[in-house]
Parts: C-alpha cells; sequence; structure tokens
C-alpha cells in the first residue's frame, strides 16, 4: 500500500471553480465539501481570448498580474474585490466577467502546511542578496514577478535539469530553459530562504516583487520531470494523487505552457487546454492526459506533451490523496 498523505482534504488549500459570467460583479462560491479562503485566485476565460489574472491576499485585491505578460502590476476596483470564506468577488471587468462567458479561476490557500507562501519584497540590485520564506522547507518550484516594471515571470523548478539553480523558465513565452547568473545567482534555494542574482527581473535596485513558493507535499502536490515516448501509449506519472490541476512545460525547446484541471473535463481522457503564455481559447480538440487515482498517463503523442527523447517539467496538485491517513485508497475517475 501507497504511503498515506499529510493532507487528507485537498478542498482545504486547493480548488477549481468554473463560473459564467453577468457583466455585473458576483460572488464566487466554490464546489468543495469544505470552505477554503483563497490566498491566491488566478483567473482565464475559456470561451474568449483573454489574459490570465493573477490576485493575491499580500499584494492585497484590486492589484493584478498577467500570467501570459511581463506588464507591471496592474491596479483595478473591477476585477477580484474580496477574498470571501469560501471563494471571492469579482467586479465587472470584462475580461473576468463579460455577461454569458464561462471562465475558470484556480485557488490556492496559503499554508506551509500545503507547501504554499507567498512573498512580496524589495530588491537590492546585489548578487547574494536573500529573503526569507515560511514553508520551512525547501521550495521546489518559485515564481518570481517584477511587481513595478516589465520583468519576466521567471520559474524555478527543482527538476528542470541537473543543476536547476542555474537555470530558469518564463511563463509568458514559450522558451526553453535558460541559464543566467542574475536571476538566482545559481544558488538553490533553503528552508528559509531564496538567493537572488542582480538582474532586474528578480533583484532591481528598490524595485518590488512577489514570489509564490511551493514545496512538495505527500498526496496533494508534485513537482516532477519526465521524458516522452512519442506514443498514444505515453508515460505514466506517478504524483501520489488523483490530479485536480497539472501545468506542463517542455523543457529543452521552444513550446507553450499548458493547464488542464478535473472541473473543466471530470472524465478521461482530460480535454480542455489553456496556455498561460498566451490568451488564447480553451483547445479541446486534443486528449492529452487520463487522470488516474494515483497520477496521470499521457494519451498524446509529440508536440507539447510527449515528443519523444524531450525533458519536461511539471507542476500538479490533488483533488483526492491515492491512500488517506486511514489507509482508504481513493477511487479513479
Amino acid at each position: 500500500m501507497a504511503a498515506y498523505t499529510t493532507i487528507d482534504n485537498p478542498e482545504l488549500y486547493f480548488q477549481v471553480k468554473l463560473y459564467t459570467g453577468n457583466g455585473s460583479t458576483q460572488s464566487i462560491t466554490f464546489d468543495g465539501d469544505e470552505d477554503m479562503q483563497p490566498d491566491l485566485v488566478w483567473l482565464k476565460g475559456r470561451n474568449h481570448a483573454e489574459g490570465h489574472f493573477l490576485s493575491d491576499s499580500v499584494r492585497g485585491v484590486n492589484s493584478q498580474l498577467y500570467a501570459n505578460q511581463n506588464l507591471a502590476e496592474g491596479t483595478s476596483t473591477t476585477v477580484v474585490t474580496a477574498f470571501g470564506s469560501d471563494g471571492f468577488n469579482i467586479g465587472n471587468y470584462s475580461d473576468i466577467n463579460t455577461s454569458s462567458k464561462t471562465y475558470v479561476a484556480w485557488g490556492w490557500k496559503e499554508s506551509a502546511t500545503a507547501g504554499f507562501d507567498i512573498v512580496a519584497y524589495t530588491g537590492d540590485g546585489s548578487a547574494g542578496n536573500t529573503e526569507a520564506h515560511s514553508l520551512s522547507a525547501v521550495p521546489h518550484v518559485m515564481i518570481i514577478k517584477q511587481r513595478n516594471g516589465t520583468g519576466d515571470w521567471i520559474v524555478y523548478h527543482h527538476k528542470n535539469t541537473s543543476a536547476p539553480e542555474t537555470d530558469h523558465l518564463v511563463l509568458h513565452n514559450t522558451a526553453a530553459t535558460s541559464d543566467a547568473l542574475n536571476k538566482l545567482n545559481d544558488v538553490a534555494p533553503t528552508s528559509s530562504i531564496f538567493t537572488l542574482g542582480d538582474g532586474g527581473d528578480t533583484n532591481g535596485s528598490s524595485d518590488t516583487y512577489i514570489n509564490y513558493l511551493f514545496t512538495e507535499k505527500q498526496g496533494f502536490s508534485k513537482f516532477g520531470s519526465y521524458t516522452g515516448n512519442g506514443n498514444a501509449d505515453g508515460p505514466f506519472i506517478y504524483t501520489g494523487f488523483r490530479p485536480a490541476m497539472i501545468i506542463i512545460k517542455q523543457t529543452n525547446a521552444t513550446n507553450r505552457w499548458v493547464i488542464s484541471d478535473n472541473k473543466r473535463d471530470s472524465d478521461n481522457p482530460v480535454v480542455g487546454e489553456l496556455n498561460p503564455n498566451d490568451t488564447a481559447v480553451e483547445d479541446t480538440s486534443s486528449t492529452p492526459f487520463d487522470f488516474l487515482s494515483n497520477g496521470f498517463k499521457l494519451r498524446r503523442t509529440g508536440d507539447v506533451f510527449n515528443t519523444s527523447g524531450y525533458s519536461y517539467i511539471y507542476m500538479a496538485f490533488a483533488e483526492a490523496p491515492f491512500v488517506n491517513s486511514k489507509g482508504v485508497p481513493c477511487n479513479a475517475r
């Protein structure tokens, strides 16, 4: 029997919500059996070409960042207007609440228990500057964005390469992995701090930044890698849980980022591709995955998911642990 989870109910820390715009104001309530007040909400239109909007409790409501662009932080009182006890409120901003248009929201609760921390900091422009975090564990993924300027979205992933602290991906474009000392100073994060280079994307003097940090929690989150086989009978990736959301990026070639989740398609094979690096509408023409009780399996040949011999990183969050703390296994979809 697989090892027990540390989190029996992932809905306490991560949920996916579908909603339809009304062109006015809305209170969006998560569908889970457990209430969850989110600290990070990521919104994307499904059937119309609009951007990705991220709001969090550290920067505060009315402040937005855009995953598909390197724009500075925007301010609006008509996007996310409040974080509620089991959801969030939105205004009438057309990109996230046009009448009759469909949307998806991904929400995370900040918690060391669930391995998620949000850190705001001000850069000092010096190589080797360190900032503290509250995970009490080594981060496996960090996503850093300059708030007051057009710095790139810098993504650190601990399985990106054999020396991941020297390399990074960029969330808002399709570029392959790059090596740049001035991002993270070629120093791996620790259980208490992360280290920065002297570049403007992560540490410009007097510039402001936000860092979303994640560490794996058994039965709840997994941040790994795999090699494609180019076959419709693709690799099986063990996560230790039934996925609710997966983000994938090919690392050694130019290709788009992909997000799939359990709400936009509730049975296998999972369809419904959205791309953090662009505004494209949801693509339901492909069948990339099966979501299984203990991981996911690739069902598409080549391209963005499964080109033979190419490397991929993924970030996955749970719908249900493979085995809960009482030893009860979950079912497949």
